[in-house]
């Protein structure tokens, strides 16, 4: 399978499906913005903390495979100089939409999050990631790409699912709000899932998606130099196992 080409597709049925992390913000949340008061998700539910992401203004933002129409037309409004880069040609449409809508100037750019070289070392101030790299096989050259294409001091916040959501039976957990363990970490959707399942999922056009260890989620951004400062976990507002354990993580990265 060509991954990349597969997971683009994909997305860009999630925007005419409407999945819910494909609806641009509102006019109300950029005039927010406008003002200082913006607001933006890594996770399901949980706003970034506005002391990780301090004066905004002016500063090079990055927001890594984050297409959408929410993180990047939002930060825009706030000030800073925004670069949206995405898989997803609809996904990025969405993102234009919205800064044609409101007056605002995005950069958009089309592309493989494990691959960023169409950008300098040293580019930009900051990198804002929501959970994204499910869809990528390979987390560990997304956290090193991070760290060459930031400056020093640079940020890098990103949203991270926790792998424990991918050892269930996704059956039982969607049909009949079973917890039943079946699959080990690191976990793929391309090797792990039943042949039948895995059909029914192409057919379907849904995501492939891929359960990275919290070592390599973790410890990768550690190993790629950068030093984590800032942590909270979320929920997925309403899944069966929100009830027993946060499902999502996010963190705050800077590189010295």
């Amino acid at each position: 399978m060509d991954l990349l080409t597969y997971n683009r597709e994909a997305w860009n049925k999630m925007v005419s499906d409407k999945n819910q992390w494909t609806v641009p913000a509102n006019p109300a949340a950029i005039e927010e913005a406008k003002r200082g008061n913006w607001s933006i998700v890594l996770t399901p539910t949980k706003p970034v903390p506005h002391d990780w992401l301090p004066g905004l203004k002016g500063k090079n933002l990055l927001c890594l495979a984050s297409g959408g129409g929410q993180q990047g037309p939002v930060l825009a409004a706030a000030g800073a100089l925004v670069t949206v880069f995405d898989n997803s040609n609809a996904q990025l449409e969405q993102d234009r939409m919205v800064a044609e809508r409101e007056g605002l100037k995005l950069t958009l750019k089309q592309g493989d999050m494990r691959d960023l070289s169409v950008f300098s070392n040293e580019s930009f101030d900051v990198i804002v990631h929501p959970v994204s790299n499910c869809f990528i096989d390979d987390v560990k050259i997304v956290w090193r790409e991070c760290f060459r294409v930031l400056k020093r001091n640079g940020i890098l916040i990103a949203g991270l699912c926790n792998p424990l959501i991918y050892i269930f039976d996704f059956d039982q957990w969607d049909k009949n709000k079973k917890l039943v363990v079946r699959y080990k970490i690191p976990y793929s959707d391309l090797d792990q899932l039943p042949k039948a399942h895995l059909r029914d999922r192409i057919e379907a056009k849904e995501p492939m998606e891929f359960g990275h260890s919290l070592e390599n989620q973790i410890g990768g951004q550690i190993d790629a130099g950068f030093v984590i400062n800032g942590f909270y976990e979320d929920n997925a507002g309403g899944d069966v196992l929100d009830e027993y354990i946060n499902t999502f993580i996010a963190t705050r990265s800077i590189k010295p």
